[in-house]
């Protein structure tokens, strides 16, 4: 050890003093391209799974496929297609609501939920004329009868047949048959699935009378005389009869108002 690498210390004793060229400078150690690449760089990105938002910056929401694309309407299910078959009961005429809420009381307190499923009263739009003026009305389509939408054995067909107000099955012998599509569709409304979109073309009323039908004349000089309808005029609310006068059939032309249905 050369005198140059010993000193003194306070105390007296000798402290060897570390070389000079042994450390590295700091300036050195920062600029040394080798420790820059290992380095993470300060401005660099950080991954996709470590963003956090600020608590000043907006968050953005990335939205999916299937949220961009609309949803698909659902499919319009046809009466005829539900579960169970259509049946026409007979019931006392004008008892028709009663009968059906019967029935619903009776599945019910019976648990036949699982084969009654549906009771229907069809129903129709028909233009009346009251007092000279035209009237659109809601009517049921068979008075008397009720449409039954049913799983049919032995179990239900008891239930259904013993509700009071209940004539019977509409069917050849004692067997009841059921309704085909055509009249299912016919007599109950299948949903529009683009009804909210573009409301749906609403049918044509249909007229209370109706041709060669027999009807009363009320009022007038033919007052009290019964004939036929031999012609329509909806947009004069008229209509053209066959009245029986001394003999022969006349065709008198009288206003809705002034007959009746026999």
């Amino acid at each position: 050890m050369s005198d140059d690498e010993l000193t003194t210390s306070p105390d007296g004793g000798d402290q060897t003093e570390p070389a000079a060229t042994d450390a590295a400078p700091a300036d050195e150690a920062a600029t040394d391209p080798a420790s820059a690449e290992a380095a993470p760089a300060a401005d660099a990105a950080p991954a996709e799974g470590d963003l956090e938002p600020s608590a000043g910056g907006a968050t953005v929401d990335v939205l999916e496929e299937e949220d961009v694309l609309e949803a698909a309407p659902e499919p319009v299910i046809s009466p005829y297609d539900r579960p169970g078959k259509w049946y026409v009961l007979h019931t006392q005429s004008g008892y028709e609501n009663k009968v059906r809420q019967n029935i619903e009381a009776r599945t019910r307190s019976m648990g036949m939920e699982g084969k009654i499923h549906e009771i229907a009263i069809p129903m129709e739009e028909v233009t009346e004329f009251k007092q000279g003026k035209k009237v659109v009305a809601q009517k049921k389509m068979f008075p008397g009868y009720l449409l039954i939408r049913c799983e049919l054995d032995d179990d239900s067909w008891y239930v259904i047949r013993n509700t009071p107000g209940v004539t019977g099955f509409v069917g050849a012998g004692n067997k009841p048959s059921p309704l085909s599509r055509k009249d299912v569709e016919g007599f109950i409304a299948v949903p529009d699935s683009a009804a909210e979109e573009t409301p749906a073309k609403r049918a044509r009323p249909r007229l209370e009378y109706e041709l060669h039908e027999s009807v009363r004349v009320k009022e007038g000089p033919f007052a009290d005389f019964s004939g036929e309808i031999v012609e329509i005029n909806e947009d004069h609310m008229k209509m053209k009869v066959l009245v029986n006068i001394f003999g022969r059939e006349t065709p008198v032309e009288l206003e809705f108002s002034q007959v009746a249905k026999l």
